[in-house]
């Protein structure tokens, strides 16, 4: 497990992270959630510290895939989990997917030239066993399963070499492989016709005899079909034994009828299906020699029919006595009867029409009694239930029962279920090509790809497109592209023939309740990504009980997917994308406008309650910019059966962004409004999910821009200033705040205007304007005080306590930070508290006061660990250290964990102020330790990071210290220079530094390094 960039390995730490990387790539760009990495990490046994050590490795992995120009690493944070994202990268792995397609699209050609090449060139991705280093349990499975698809590439160039006529000379390559992998049958077939083919035909059948008996010996059973019957060939001398290009073994994954044994019963079988591609899983455990009863379920257009009758024609040997197969219309209003359905078996077995039994019981008993003799396969398909299907069960021990249904068949006893998913993109992309042809694809695989994902990976819209690419050689793949995209048009692309997606689909809408029909298309035409079945009660307006029922029924009917659990271990479901414009189609036919639109209002209201409860426990760095409106419609949900309210919260996110989405596109904007600014004190907030913050607040601003909503264009806009506050935008941050304070100007906000005022100063601190900044709070405090908005009023004396430490009044800044401590208590406000004690432990420290500074810096660590807020522990962490570092602290190793941990999460949450917080404590730590030139290192990236956030104090303060560093390594002029620029820019801003002295330099005993000391 090795990753290179310019051809230099690239450090990736221990088998742990690398296992990590692991279960990304494999994963190919999807989200694996927390849970699934520790379980894969860790097997069954991991240690209590496993989310916090997930993290580090994230980190560590980010750390290693940083790009050269700063930007982060291709390890994403997506929702409760992680994926990858691959481009500009090249993954060995998919190298040999891609080569391997290749290959299989000139061999379903007939270019076994070009076939062979691709196969040889997918086999030379490989440098050794897959994921070698790794232990783990997950490393070992998917080992032996991307072993198996290299053997089976290996197997499919052997076939190409038979078909260009050079299987002769393949003997001493196939007799090693068969020797590695005796118990293989494709190879030791290869091996035995390569064999045949040089004259060899004794060796051939001494290789047939040793591979039966180590079988027999080892897992008791006999050679498979085609084994058998290539051995019966070469004993009966069949065909010319030295003919060049004689195939050894079937080609892919096809039998050709030359290795089956002839069948003399009855087939009733549909055609196979030529281009069946992938459900190499599901095939195995159809075709597994215990297998007796399997049922297939899956939603409509997902192939379950075409994988019963492909599976089947595989199997035909194995059945003599016949292959029987019905159609039963389970999906129709008119499901086949039982009775004409055994009459039809019954002739097909040989009874006289004379003799055939009238009464359903009558004919049961007969077919049962003709069954337990034969060795039949018998094909139930579109089976509506299990009563439909149990008089049609043959009753013998050698018969192979296989159903397909909509509905899983959970009541039928003794049966293997197999629950057919979508295909990944990989098969979902080999299916195109076999349908479309090699080149055409090849030509354009991005927009392939494309159509695939449109497609929702669903066979049927898949082989639609092929076959609609397939009648015109004149269309390139992307002039599809543009038609699926539009959902009004989507569907009506999705046919041709007698094939189409919206007849399939509407077989099953058919057969629903009318509470089920009406709940997907409100579903459908919400559009939400993912959801609990307490938004259908919201929906429809029905007990929770209710919407339960209402779900399982749409779950059963295969119209809705159960996707996970949330962390709470409530359930939640996922339409499938052409579900859902299904569904959205239905819901613009059959729904009044005003109707849908009333839902969509209410859904709103009732998402915005429940973030309210859920932030309850949500700490919150930041004053909400001002309150809004209530909901204006009656509560629905009880919060009792929602679970934890953060992992709810976490769960629901990416349905909230959708809702406030969709309102605003209604030209909801009162709920719109009201649930993007609940959202900004969130985890929005908390966990940096900034991408979400700015979708909600800038769709519900166009809203209310659209409708003149000038309060609520206020809350929007001061809320993208806090946003870009938090982004470290100032310029932009301040220039929201301007916005913010004119729309609440024209409607009189006294309120909105003192809060936007507040925050503002925040800027202003941070961009070192430091009289505006006290300037904006004088105007602001007053205010609050007034309006009796005690929370406020605490943020607002927290804020000019910030300003007045900055500014060196440090007796004035005291008393607004214990204001603020006490109004933060009476509230109570454990967050805020914990936030002003870490600024009152600068004041402390600033003072010289260190055990106090200590002691304040610890009681608001502590209070910020017990909320679970990340970002600020660090903070806080870093605050603490450096209170530690001028206590002249010896346990420097300790400390510089401390803010390496820090720095990670900094980076983690996309905090650039943090990065140059902790980079240029990490270069004070090492200025103590004796190492100037680290401290010189990690004190210039800082200097980057503040240079970048146009943060001219912390500039200064950070040319200080490096001032510092380059006088201990000797570079006095430099370090002058250095020193007169941060002293310059101190006195420019009126920060309280412009009075400090300079650093001075010292001679650590008995090691001879340069040790800097700071004087305050």
């Amino acid at each position: 497990m090795t990753a290179r960039r310019n051809g230099a390995d690239v450090p990736l730490g221990g088998p742990k992270p690398r296992t990590l990387l692991a279960a990304l790539l494999l994963a190919e760009g999807r989200v694996l959630n927390a849970d699934r990495l520790i379980s894969i990490i860790w097997d069954e046994a991991p240690p209590e510290s496993a989310s916090s050590l997930l993290h580090t490795y994230v980190s560590t992995l980010r750390r290693a895939f940083q790009q050269p120009d700063g930007e982060p690493g291709a390890i994403l944070t997506e929702q409760s989990g992680y994926r990858i994202e691959l481009t500009g990268c090249t993954v060995d792995l998919l190298e040999f997917a891609r080569l391997t397609a290749e290959g299989d699209s000139a061999a379903g050609a007939g270019d076994h030239e070009a076939a062979e090449q691709r196969y040889g060139q997918a086999l030379d991705q490989w440098q050794g066993p897959a994921l070698g280093g790794l232990k783990s349990r997950f490393a070992a499975t998917e080992a032996a399963r991307l072993a198996d698809q290299r053997l089976d590439v290996l197997e499919k160039r052997i076939d190409c070499a038979f078909a260009l006529g050079r299987g002769a000379g393949l003997v001493n390559e196939l007799t090693a492989l068969v020797a590695e992998h005796p118990l293989r049958e494709r190879l030791r077939g290869q091996l035995m016709t390569a064999l045949w083919t040089t004259g060899r035909q004794a060796d051939a059948l001494r290789c047939y005899q040793a591979g039966r008996g180590l079988l027999v010996e080892e897992l008791g059973v006999e050679p498979g079909p085609e084994l058998r019957a290539l051995h019966q060939r070469i004993l009966r001398g069949d065909g010319v034994a030295h003919e060049p290009g004689a195939p050894a073994a079937p080609k892919s994954e096809e039998r050709p009828a030359p290795l089956r044994e002839a069948s003399g019963g009855p087939c009733l079988l549909p055609p196979d299906i030529t281009d069946f591609t992938g459900r190499t899983t599901e095939a195995a455990t159809l075709t597994k020699p215990a297998a007796r009863r399997v049922a297939i379920s899956g939603k409509p257009g997902s192939g379950k029919s075409s994988l019963a009758v492909h599976v089947s024609h595989l199997l035909r040997s194995r059945f003599p006595d016949g292959q029987l197969y019905v159609a039963l219309r389970g999906a129709q209003q008119s499901p086949v009867d039982a009775v004409e359905v055994l009459g039809r078996f019954l002739r097909a077995l040989g009874v006289a029409d004379a003799e055939l039994p009238v009464g359903l019981d009558e004919r049961v008993e007969l077919y049962r009694t003709l069954s337990a003799s034969k060795r039949l396969l018998v094909v139930l398909d579109d089976a509506a239930d299990e009563r439909q299907v149990r008089p049609l069960l043959p009753s013998g021990d050698d018969c192979l029962c296989v159903l397909t249904s909509r509905v899983r068949l959970a009541a039928l006893d003794s049966t293997e279920h197999i629950d057919l998913q979508v295909l990944d993109d990989k098969t979902g992309l080999a299916l195109l090509t076999q349908i479309v042809g090699g080149t055409r694809i090849a030509a354009e695989p991005d927009a392939a790809r494309t159509l695939v994902h449109l497609c929702g990976n669903l066979p049927l819209a898949v082989r639609i497109i092929g076959a609609r690419l397939a009648a015109r050689p004149d269309w390139r793949p992307s002039r599809l592209v543009p038609r699926l995209r539009e959902q009004r048009k989507f569907l009506n692309e999705l046919a041709i023939g007698d094939l189409e997606v919206r007849g399939s689909l509407a077989l099953s809408y058919r057969g629903l309740g009318d509470l089920e029909r009406s709940a997907l298309r409100r579903l459908g035409w919400l559009g939400v990504p993912d959801f609990g079945a307490w938004l259908v009660s919201v929906l429809l307006s029905v007990p929770p009980d209710d919407a339960e029922d209402i779900v399982e029924g749409l779950v059963r009917a295969q119209l809705l997917d159960v996707v996970s659990n949330d962390g709470s271990g409530v359930t939640r479901y996922r339409l499938h994308d052409l579900i859902r414009v299904f569904g959205w189609e239905r819901a613009e036919a059959e729904e009044d406008a005003e109707q849908l639109r009333l839902a969509v209002r209410q859904a709103a209201d009732e998402w915005y309650r429940l973030v309210e409860w859920a932030s309850g426990g949500t700490p919150v760095r930041a004053l909400r910019p001002a309150a809004p409106g209530p909901a204006t419609t009656p509560e629905l949900v009880s919060t009792d059966a929602l679970g934890e309210p953060l992992a709810w919260f976490d769960a629901e996110q990416a349905a909230l962004v959708h809702i406030v989405e969709r309102a605003s596109e209604l030209g909801l904007a009162d709920p719109a409004v009201r649930l993007a600014t609940a959202l900004c004190s969130s985890s929005f907030a908390v966990e940096n999910h900034f991408h979400y913050w700015w979708r909600t607040h800038t769709a519900a601003l166009e809203a209310a821009r659209q409708t003149g909503d000038l309060s609520g264009q206020g809350l929007l806009l001061a809320g993208l200033g806090w946003l870009r506050s938090e982004q470290d935008r100032l310029d932009e941050a301040a220039d929201y705040y301007a916005q913010a304070l004119e729309a609440y100007a024209e409607v009189d906000d006294v309120r909105g205007q003192a809060v936007t005022r507040m925050m503002l100063s925040s800027v202003r601190r941070e961009q070192a304007r430091l009289p505006e900044a006290l300037k904006l709070l004088g105007e602001a405090l007053p205010v609050l005080s007034r309006l009796g908005d005690p929370r406020a009023e605490a943020r607002a004396h927290h804020g000019r306590g910030m300003v007045l430490t900055e500014l060196g009044r440090l007796p004035e800044a005291r008393t607004e930070l214990e204001r603020a401590l006490t109004r933060y208590r009476v509230l109570p406000d454990d967050h805020g508290v914990a936030l002003v004690l870490r600024s009152l432990g600068i004041v402390h420290r600033a003072a010289g006061r260190l055990a106090e500074a200590e002691r304040a810096c610890t009681q608001g660590l502590d209070l910020l660990r017990g909320a679970g807020d990340r970002l600020m522990i660090a903070y806080a962490t870093q605050a603490l250290v450096k209170v530690h570092i001028r206590q002249g602290r010896r346990n420097t190793g300790e400390l510089h964990a401390k803010l390496e941990d820090a720095l990670a999460t900094c980076r983690e949450m996309q905090d650039g102020f943090g990065q140059a917080l902790m980079l240029r404590t990490l270069g004070e730590l090492e200025l103590v330790r004796g190492e100037p030139d680290s401290a010189r290192r990690h004190l210039e990236l800082a200097l980057t990071w503040c240079d970048a956030l146009s943060l001219p104090l912390w500039r200064a303060r950070n040319l200080r210290d490096l001032a510092a560093a380059q006088r201990a390594l000797g570079r006095q002029a430099e370090s002058d220079a250095t020193h007169a620029e941060a002293q310059a820019l101190f006195t420019r801003y009126g920060a309280r530094e412009a009075g400090e002295p300079r650093m001075s330099v010292k001679t650590a005993s008995g090691n001879g390094k340069a040790v800097c000391t700071e004087h305050h």
